[in-house]
């Protein structure tokens, strides 16, 4: 093994180089674009790509909207059902959703392009001069706290404004947004997407952010249950899991999440420091994210390693052959064992090879190293908040138990997003629970 120290650096591209690395993943269609494929559409009666949209989006209505150049019309059908439509459009897998049952599949071998015309829609209603589409009903003098300014949050709190009630939105941030601000890759959201979407959302008014605000006490929920008259919870999943491997504490090893969130408030890349070679520990998107992004900052070899197959990684075979394409290695069925350092610092990871025998995972015997100057952890988050048992809250799998349109078994208190049990961990899934339990507490609100 190689003694020498810690090859981690910044500026490892020239200067001009980091805007060509990290411009945006996915470019915009033109106009011309835009309608050559929306004409691809059949307008399917009983669309299933409607069906397979978390949020039940008109699918066909938007995209027939789009080839009669009708933009506003097609960005309102959008985000009637969506009113994050614009991010969702840019990191929803689109392959495993609504594109994935377009009839276009059968019959050409190739989807029509939802995800990238829904984007096209709404990009153009955001830079058009009257952006604002929706208006709020009558004041009801109804207030409701929503904790977490993340999709869930924000989806709820735009729906409940609309409906006339005044939201207070809290969150630890500095900054709106959660997940979409934070814990996404910088190259499918540039130009500060995140926070003009945030500011469309609150340009309906009614909605109130409050930054550097955590759930930390039971007090905490209580104050809220009693000023307002309902309380949502879209907490996200604020810990990380742990691999509880010797050398997990070493200088060099963080969680990935960490990385993805400083590199995404960095203005200048090329001060953020990267090791020449990097491991990624876990199989999903956000070990998709870090280890494309370290390479795009410039790190020599990235190794990004999963403990089972392909097969059962979360990452989609579109961000897997991503990152293979960004000159990321992947490697399947190897299980780290140890972390090693070397004068505090990480100095390589000790895998193990596994295989699947009877249903159950086994070390084969046979281990490998690699040498790493920095190592990220992506192996899944948690709830992680102990304050939410001891509110009485009911958990399940550490999330929050609640029913189809997101009420707890506290009275007056809904969940949704991430932190809420039996989810997929989608952004487009988290609007939706925010949607729903929007309309569960107007609902409650106003009922005589």
């Amino acid at each position: 093994m190689s003694t020498t120290h810690p090859d981690i650096r910044p500026a490892r591209l020239a200067a001009g180089d980091y805007a060509k690395a990290f411009a945006e993943a996915s470019p915009r269609f033109t106009q011309a674009q835009s309608l050559l494929e929306a004409e691809r559409c059949l307008y399917c009666f009983d669309a299933p790509c409607a069906t397979a949209c978390p949020t039940s989006i008109d699918v066909p209505s938007f995209i027939k909207r789009i080839a009669d150049a009708n933009l506003r019309g097609a960005a309102r059908t959008i985000l009637e059902s969506n009113p994050l439509g614009g991010m969702c459009a840019r990191v929803c897998p689109t392959e495993n959703l609504c594109e994935s049952v377009c009839v276009k599949n059968t019959q050409e071998g190739k989807p029509v392009a939802i995800g990238r015309l829904q984007r096209h829609a709404v990009d153009a209603l955001m830079e058009s001069a009257q952006p604002q589409l929706f208006t709020r009903a009558a004041a009801t003098g109804k207030k409701v706290a929503v904790v977490g300014a993340g999709p869930a949050g924000l989806a709820c709190a735009h729906t409940l404004a609309r409906q006339g009630h005044d939201v207070v939105v809290f969150d630890a941030r500095p900054k709106a947004g959660g997940l979409n601000e934070y814990g996404l890759a910088s190259y499918k959201t540039p130009d500060h997407f995140a926070q003009r979407e945030v500011q469309w959302l609150l340009d309906i008014g009614g909605i109130e952010v409050r930054t550097g605000w955590k759930l930390e006490t039971v007090a905490q929920l209580e104050t809220l249950r009693q000023d307002f008259d309902a309380v949502f919870l879209g907490l996200g999943l604020s810990s990380t899991q742990k691999l509880g491997l010797a050398g997990e504490d070493l200088a060099g090893v963080q969680d990935a999440v960490d990385f993805i969130a400083t590199l995404r408030q960095t203005e200048d890349l090329s001060t953020l420091p990267i090791g020449r070679r990097v491991i990624v520990i876990g199989g999903g998107m956000t070990a998709v994210d870090a280890a494309v992004q370290a390479k795009l900052l410039g790190a020599k070899v990235v190794h990004m390693v999963y403990r089972r197959g392909p097969q059962d990684m979360s990452a989609s075979q579109a961000e897997q052959d991503w990152a293979r394409t960004h000159g990321v290695v992947l490697h399947h069925w190897l299980a780290p064992v140890e972390i090693l350092g070397q004068d505090g610092h990480v100095s390589a990871v000790r895998f193990a090879d596994q295989a699947m025998v009877d249903g159950k995972l086994q070390a084969t015997g046979r281990e490998l190293s690699w040498e790493a100057d920095m190592v990220f952890k992506a192996i899944g988050q948690t709830l992680g908040n102990p304050v939410l048992g001891a509110c009485g809250l009911a958990l399940e799998g550490g999330r929050i138990a609640t029913d189809a349109a997101g009420a707890t078994n506290l009275s007056g208190v809904w969940a949704g997003g991430d932190c809420r049990a039996g989810g997929l961990d989608l952004t487009v899934e988290a609007v939706e629970h925010g949607k729903q339990s929007a309309r569960a507490i107007h609902a409650q609100l106003t009922r005589s």
